[in-house]
């Protein structure tokens, strides 16, 4: 009688981490550090059937000592890229950003430029996807003076692109004291007139669905400026020219609700 086949699974190895960008840095670190290579990275414990788990520490050592040696093997403007892209926070970025720092240490030149690669062609997409929607917090942030002297704004991007605009606010903004809330991710940056910080609120007032403050909360003539700033763009614009086609192409309809210029009153 013929003796029964075992067969056995040789189960999957997966990494945690802590959600960090320094975090997947380590990642890759401990993988080459290891010999280990997983096939999925998750940002928090999960239980898989048939995978191995290793958890990894974050360690700013091992990340910049991961950048260093990326520094080495693409240009600067592609590592900041792979630092672009995970602000994009979509499912499977890890992997995606974990084979191409993994490809870039291996190859013997540079494969940012490689589009016949599948993982250097999708960061490239989804880093136009993240500056796009960068560009537009720029464009369509509106500020709104509160009782205590600051200016104060509420916004929810489609990536966490709140890093990517800071210096810009900082630039344009530089003599007045300002905050930028991310609805979604629930915090803020606070520019204090000398450096912006990350700060979260434990009692904000403010509409969730609009990003306008109570009222209470506001400058007593805001509500003024924001009635004669609707007015002036009334008086100036020309009914017959009015085109919402184009209105929506370079001004995307989510963002309207947040426009002073888009309210009535």
């Amino acid at each position: 009688m013929a003796e029964k086949e075992i067969y056995r699974i040789q189960p999957e190895l997966s990494f945690t981490y802590d959600g960090s960008f320094e975090g997947l840095l380590t990642c890759v670190f401990d993988a080459f550090d290891r010999k280990q290579f997983p096939q999925q990275i998750f940002k928090q414990e999960v239980s898989v059937l048939f995978t191995e788990n290793y958890h990894v520490v974050t360690d700013e050592q091992k990340a910049n000592r991961v950048v260093a040696g990326l520094r080495k093997k693409i240009s600067e403007s592609a590592v900041q890229m792979l630092f672009t892209c995970w602000l994009s926070e979509l499912e499977g970025i890890e992997m995606l950003e974990f084979n191409y720092i993994c490809k870039s240490f291996k190859a013997p030149k540079s494969i940012e430029l490689n589009f016949a690669d599948p993982d250097v062609l999708e960061l490239s997409k989804i880093f136009r996807k993240v500056q796009r929607e960068a560009e537009r917090m720029r464009q369509f942030v509106r500020f709104q003076k509160t009782a205590d002297g600051f200016y104060f704004a509420a916004i929810k991007p489609l990536f966490d692109v709140l890093p990517m605009v800071a210096d810009h606010f900082e630039d344009r903004f530089a003599d007045q004291q300002w905050i930028i809330y991310d609805i979604k991710r629930k915090y803020a940056l606070y520019y204090n007139l000398h450096k912006t910080e990350v700060i979260h609120f434990e009692d904000l007032k403010i509409n969730l669905q609009t990003g306008k403050l109570h009222r209470e909360a506001l400058a007593e003539n805001e509500l003024y400026f924001q009635s004669g700033w609707r007015h002036y763009l009334r008086s100036i614009s020309i009914k017959e020219r009015k085109n919402l086609r184009l209105q929506r192409q370079f001004m995307p309809k989510r963002f309207w609700k947040y426009l002073t210029e888009k309210q009535g009153g």
